[in-house]
């Protein structure tokens, strides 16, 4: 006789089929529309769900968490305007490459697309999520939601990765079924490299004496290939989004200081660069006029990748790790590599780092102070501020390929977020980094709610707040290019010190550039959610100002 099948709703499909997944924590906002889903994992009490304060902050959470954590994230949403509300940060998720589940409801389906004005439905909704996804999905009924599970799934981390949708109508997630026998995930089998193509790739390569790697975000998962390559005398370069793929401390890597004039110089002098996992982004290349090395070769999983930004001689499709390890294969001893170029990294490094520093004035003492005091065992998460276009895409010195998290899509307001998404990760995987968030105070206040959330979720996360009372970035552009006409980018803040007391976060004035060892220390010490408030009045101008992403100047 066949045991009784247990019967779940499709709700608690989702939350048990996360499980299976290894999701450990999930963001989102509870609704009428997803409460069977969040109703199974309070029930379950398996995986840990942070109730944002809004749609936008919760996706971009559960971006961070993923980018931290190396696993899924996943944001639940309501319908209607509610899931709209998330809208931006997928579109911030589809940039980053980061595999991410949405799921949100949907009203009644005897209702779906009748247009009969439903209160809580958007028409278009499925529509809407494709648009700023890689695709969306609808269950339609018990029997199907398994399969669209676990194909947005693997979607989400088919390269090249990022978010997928899934609209669930609430009747549907009441809905019953039997429990399904195996709930695993699809398997998503890397992309494997032609073999005679790394043939063809590593004899040219033979041929360099000075040849350069240039490392992207969809290198991350290559950190022990490219240790090979470094072992035998490769120098690096990363983009923004490939920090910490080598630690940015070794005599042999420029960092993500890769559009300096001392780094164009350097790469003068190289005989071939091998692009790995990068789009080489128009804000990382002067809008594609950088001067890279003329000999140029490229490594992506996306076989799309090939020609886009910049031209190559030779492209290889391939799985970063897989790829530069059977490149490494055939190079390995037979590579004569000039013994002068280490010492060029250094130089050309050592020129970028002081040609950034003579930018800052004042703020020169944060970067040091807070490279000093914080050290390189942390998650360094920026939003869009000045502070991070001048230094902070570029230190302090990270150790670790997922250690910087940033809004890669440009949109402001999304580091509080995003700090709350990496400390959350944190914790649950027992990672033991401190979290540590740059934002400006206009950013800030475009999310402030979700200070609420650090708050009640005891996220353990320092947010250096960069107060200017002002959009600095869109006033440097208004006086280079509009006559200083300051149009709308003054700001009426809020006192910060009342802000955090009444929300029982702690809160530290830093005024004077001299307290800020003293004071960055203190916040470091702390647990919970601190905010390091940075008086940009009191501390003075930069010595140079930055008005938008670098242009080559003819």
């Amino acid at each position: 006789m066949s045991p009784t099948p247990i019967r779940i709703t499709v709700g608690e499909l989702v939350a048990r089929f996360l499980e299976a997944c290894g999701v450990q924590a999930a963001f989102g906002v509870i609704s009428i529309h997803n409460m069977p889903i969040l109703d199974a994992f309070h029930r379950r009490q398996q995986l840990r769900f942070v109730s944002a304060r809004g749609e936008a902050g919760a996706c971009n959470m559960a971006d961070a968490y993923a980018r931290v954590s190396g696993t899924l994230g996943v944001c639940v949403t309501s319908t209607g305007t509610g899931c709209g509300n998330a809208a931006g940060a997928m579109v911030e998720a589809i940039t980053a490459g980061t595999p991410l589940l949405h799921l949100t409801g949907q009203i009644e389906s005897p209702f779906l697309d009748r247009d009969l004005g439903y209160i809580h439905e958007h028409p278009a909704q499925l529509a809407m999520l494709k648009s700023v996804g890689k695709d969306a999905f609808r269950i339609r009924n018990p029997e199907t939601a398994l399969a669209t599970l676990r194909e947005a799934v693997r979607l989400a981390f088919t390269p090249p990765c990022g978010p997928v949708s899934i609209e669930i109508p609430i009747d549907v997630q009441k809905m019953e079924m039997d429990l399904p026998a195996d709930l695993a995930p699809l398997a998503v089998p890397p992309v494997q490299p032609d073999l005679a193509a790394v043939d063809v790739l590593a004899e040219r390569l033979l041929k360099a004496q000075r040849p350069l790697l240039w490392l992207g975000g969809g290198a991350r998962g290559a950190v022990a290939a490219v240790d090979r390559f470094v072992k035998m005398g490769f120098a690096i370069v990363t983009s923004v989004q490939g920090r910490g793929i080598v630690a940015e401390d070794h005599p042999q890597t420029l960092g993500s200081y890769n559009l300096q004039k001392p780094s164009e110089q350097f790469y003068e002098t190289v005989d071939a660069m091998l692009a790995v996992g990068t789009r080489l982004r128009s804000n990382e290349t002067l809008n594609y006029r950088l001067k890279l090395p003329a000999t140029r070769y490229r490594i992506d999983a996306n076989a799309l990748a090939d020609g886009r930004g910049y031209t190559n001689e030779f492209f290889l499709s391939g799985d970063a790790q897989l790829t530069l390890d059977a490149l490494a294969d055939r190079l390995e001893g037979r590579m004569k590599i000039d013994p002068q170029l280490t010492r060029d990294v250094q130089s050309a490094r050592a020129e970028s780092a002081t040609l950034v520093d003579g930018t800052l004035g004042p703020y020169v003492k944060l970067k040091n102070t807070l490279a000093e005091v914080a050290g390189k065992h942390i998650w360094w998460v920026r939003d869009i501020t000045l502070s991070n276009s001048m230094w902070g895409n570029r230190a302090p010195v990270l150790d670790h390929p997922r250690a910087g998290v940033h809004a890669l899509g440009g949109g402001i307001g999304q580091g509080l977020a995003m700090g709350v998404g990496a400390a959350i990760a944190n914790t649950e995987h027992g990672l033991g980094r401190k979290t540590l968030s740059l934002c400006g105070d206009g950013g800030f206040m475009l999310n402030v709610g979700e200070l609420a959330c650090a708050a009640q979720e005891q996220a353990d996360v320092v947010f250096i707040v960069m107060n200017d009372q002002r959009y600095g970035v869109i006033k440097n552009i208004q006086d280079d290019i509009y006559g200083s006409r300051h149009a709308y980018v003054e700001l009426h803040t809020p006192d910060f010190a009342q802000l955090c007391a009444s929300l029982k976060v702690k809160h530290l004035a830093l005024a004077d550039p001299a307290h800020s060892k003293a004071v960055l220390t203190e916040a470091l010490a702390a647990s919970g959610p601190v905010v390091v408030e940075v008086d940009m009045a009191a501390w003075g101008p930069f010595a140079a100002k930055f008005a938008g992403p670098p242009k080559k100047k003819d």
